[in-house]
């Protein structure tokens, strides 16, 4: 007999912890048959007698081994040396090669433990480290931080002309701005499907000189045919994913190429939802038709494949900050990044976020990094991506839905929503699961249903559900589908994303009272029936945007009185190209929902931006996207926010407000701020001058006397906790005619007095730049939740309106020195 023992998948090569499991003390022949097997020993049935000699003479002389294994048991660590000294790339390397040979005993080890180094953008390396070489490298002089890897997860034809972009248009940004010529977009996600239309190059000019990345072949990705002049640059990054997954890639259910190719679909999405090329006549199983492109079609894209088709799609930090280095050193000029971690956050400066640490880079260098806010919407405190140089977007519905008729027995018509393209369901019966007992409703729970297939085969069922999220009506449609039924009406919170059901299988969403209104009729008749229509589209009036239901919702949890979200864009059942591999495509299209899908939005927007405004920073073009949104639809009616209950939407809800890509680019005046701004916040935070000093690669002395957060040059204002009179300061840049004469506008909140001084500003040739102050007081001495108006300045063209959100705090929940 052989014997091949299946180690759990957590050791690797490298990594013996699971043997810590088994005491030295017992269990030696386990022990012994664990290191045969991962030494691919074969051992024959012996004797019990021998068998037991040869596992304790293998323990014994193994002992030291197996003692040295655990010890070395080794996960990927990123040391964090702050920014680069020198230029010399080589030299950089040299010198992690050395500092990681110091503690490990040679050059040649160190080739072999280090999995990245990070050279262009900042300075530091990934490495597989046991515990005490961690903290042996953390004491050396010069490093930052050493802190563990992390693993990140992944967050149409309507929404430009929803944004004012449409083409047929002769006068907006977006033919302003040559369509974003030149302009080059990194995203950082699942990779592309490079034969999609989406990536045609046809009528592109040269690739723009300035570019210094490269595209690199890898399975079934040839960089001499997959890219092309829209797609300049194609990378991937894997090795601080698979030192922590443990296994070869491709042994989970989920297909995945080692190389530039998207086998999930995500990136595809997002890449061509920012700089897709126009297609025409698409429509996702008949819905939604029109032609699809990108926010900005002419701008280039460059690839950055960091997150892996394993659990959904799995993204590590070390390898996102390999991305951020070259991604700096290649010359992109916009980052998207629809990635996330989870609450709680780490810190700014913590580089297992990752995105912070290499945002902070990448800005300081003027490329714009666009981030999602998060789908842990619709509760308070659950954005994401809140450092005050990331642009962080959160989702909106648009002007348009997809009505789906549900007309009952006694010719009653109600509509739901749904993405029914499949066989219309004719006049059948219609059930709704009761359970006997006290709780007749508890088998009609969706997500628990209870069905007798004998009542259901070839009828329509009704189910009630209070989850939001999608499984709910997942599962019940597999359950319905497998007990014969032939549809699935589920009653729930109302919201707009929607996905199809697997099969064309029709499940249609209603809320409560459309839900109970057809479980009454069902309870009055004998034998309710019911047909299910096609979905139709509809677009424009009546229809109007709404924050999404999953949107991650402010305050910020790290500084409240920064303001998360900055800006929102359409996320919600967006129509994009996708990967052949996406069990949502269709024809290679699919329409996805999330804060993914409204990322890639702003960040076409601001590659037109950037080619409209090359000189403006990353906080400029913030600044010219926050104070020009839309905070009420064009017919004047204000935004609601998808919760329970739906809400009018607030700056916690959509930052700025939708995203108005016509007005950003003409915005009158800027909140301008540069790596000083940063430093002024990090100080603020209370993170030492050592660790900013080495973040921003010059030193800094935090001025003994904090400063306050308030005044951090944002185009927002947020005080969390106000008990008595505070004044904060801000400076606007004029953007516009330099003879320009501008007053203040006040919204004050509910039980709030603003004043601003001066409240005209007067700017000429001379004066482009102007300081103001805003005073704010409280009319009463309680505890209150947040109240908001707004601080706009005016010229009588241009309306530069800032989100004032205050909440008054008399007895406040923790301590503090203000």
């Amino acid at each position: 007999m052989l014997i091949d023992i299946q180690l759990p998948r957590r050791v690797r090569s490298h990594h013996l912890k699971v043997l810590e499991l088994f005491p030295v003390s017992c269990c030696s022949s386990l022990i012994a048959s664990l290191l045969f097997s991962f030494r691919n020993i074969h051992v024959k049935k012996m004797a019990p007698a021998s068998a037991l000699l040869v596992n304790l003479l293998f323990l014994f002389y193994g002992l030291g081994i197996l003692m040295t294994v655990v010890e070395a048991a080794s996960n990927v660590h990123i040391v964090y040396l702050g920014e680069k000294q020198h230029d010399d790339p080589k030299l950089i390397t040299n010198s992690h090669h050395d500092m990681l040979a110091d503690v490990v005993g040679s050059k040649e080890l160190a080739s072999q433990l280090i999995v990245y180094s990070y050279k262009h953008g900042f300075s530091g390396f990934a490495a597989k480290l046991t515990e005490s070489q961690a903290q042996k490298l953390a004491e050396l002089p010069g490093v930052v931080r050493v802190i563990p890897n992390s693993l990140h997860k992944l967050q149409t034809t309507r929404s430009w002309d929803f944004l004012g972009l449409s083409s047929y248009s002769p006068v907006n940004a977006l033919q302003r701005s040559n369509m974003g010529d030149g302009v080059i977009i990194g995203v950082f996600d699942t990779g592309i499907w490079p034969e999609s239309k989406a990536f045609s190059d046809e009528g592109l000019g040269p690739i723009p000189f300035r570019w210094k990345g490269v595209c690199k072949s890898g399975k079934q990705f040839n960089a001499t045919l997959n890219c092309n002049k829209k797609i300049i640059g194609a990378r991937w990054y894997i090795d601080g994913f698979l030192a922590e997954y443990g296994k070869p890639l491709n042994t989970s259910e989920d297909l995945e190429f080692l190389s530039p190719r998207d086998a999930n679909g995500h990136g595809t999405h997002t890449a061509s939802t920012a700089a897709g090329a126009f297609i025409r006549n698409v429509s996702y199983k008949g819905l939604g038709p029109g032609t699809i492109r990108g926010g900005a079609p002419r701008a280039r894209l460059a690839i950055y494949k960091v997150c892996w088709n394993v659990f959904g799609g799995q993204c590590s930090s070390a390898d996102m900050l390999k991305a951020f280095d070259e991604a700096i050193y290649d010359g992109v000029d916009v980052l998207s990044l629809s990635i996330g971690s989870s609450i709680p956050l780490f810190s700014d400066i913590d580089e297992r976020d990752g995105i912070a640490t290499g945002s902070f880079h990448a800005v300081a260098r003027g490329i714009t990094v666009v981030c999602g806010a998060a789908n842990d919407g619709p509760s308070a405190q659950t954005v994401q991506n809140t450092a005050p140089w990331i642009l962080t977007v959160a989702a909106s519905t648009m002007d348009r839905a997809f009505p789906t008729p549900i007309t009952l027995g006694n010719n009653k018509t109600f509509l739901g929503q749904a993405m029914f393209t499949g066989k219309e369901i004719g006049f059948r019966g219609l059930v709704y699961p009761e359970a006997s007992g006290l709780d007749p409703n508890a088998a009609g729970v969706c997500q628990s249903l209870s069905l007798n297939a004998t009542l259901v085969a070839g009828k329509v069922v009704l189910c009630f559900t209070s989850m939001a999220r999608r499984a709910a009506v997942t599962s019940a449609a597999e359950v319905v589908k497998a007990a014969g039924g032939v549809g699935l009406i589920v009653a729930k919170n109302p919201s707009d994303a929607l996905y199809p059901c697997s099969g064309d299988f029709p499940c249609v969403e209603v809320d409560y009272e459309i839900g109970t209104r057809i479980l009454f009729y069902i309870r009055s008749n004998r034998s309710p029936a019911v047909k299910l229509s096609h979905s139709k589209t509809i677009v424009g009036n009546p229809l109007l945007p709404k924050v999404a239901y999953f949107s991650s919702r402010g305050p910020n949890s790290i500084a409240p009185a920064i303001l998360k979200p900055d800006i929102t864009a359409p996320g919600v059942n967006i129509l994009a190209a996708t990967s052949p591999l996406d069990r949502f495509e269709d024809n290679g299209y699919a329409m996805h929902s999330g804060t993914s899908m409204a990322t890639p939005h702003v960040s076409g927007i601001v590659a037109l931006l950037k080619a409209l405004h090359p000189d403006w920073s990353p906080a400029a073009i913030k600044s010219a996207l926050v104070t020009t949104a839309w905070r009420n639809h064009p017919s004047g009616y204000p935004i609601f926010a998808e919760g329970s209950p739906q809400k009018l939407a607030n700056p916690f809800d959509f930052g700025g407000g939708i995203a108005n890509p016509n007005g950003a680019a003409d915005p009158g005046l800027l909140y301008d701020m540069d790596t000083a701004d940063y430093i002024h916040y990090l100080c603020v935070m209370g993170y030492n001058n050592a660790a900013i000093s080495r973040l921003t690669g010059q030193p800094t002395e935090c001025p003994s006397k904090e400063p306050s957060i308030l005044d951090v040059n944002l185009p927002s204002l947020t005080i969390p906790n106000l008990r008595k009179s505070i004044t904060l300061t801000r400076t606007v840049t004029n953007a516009g005619a330099p003879n320009s004469i501008y007053r203040a506008v006040i919204e004050p909140p509910f039980g709030i007095i603003v004043s601003v001084k001066p409240d005209v500003l007067l700017f000429s040739n001379q004066t482009k730049k102007i300081n103001f102050t805003v005073t704010i007081n409280a009319t009463h001495q309680v505890n209150t939740g947040y109240y908001f108006g707004s601080l706009s300045w005016t010229d009588g063209i241009h309306m530069v309106k800032s989100p004032l959100s205050v909440r008054t705090e008399m007895l406040q929940p923790y301590a503090s020195d203000n």
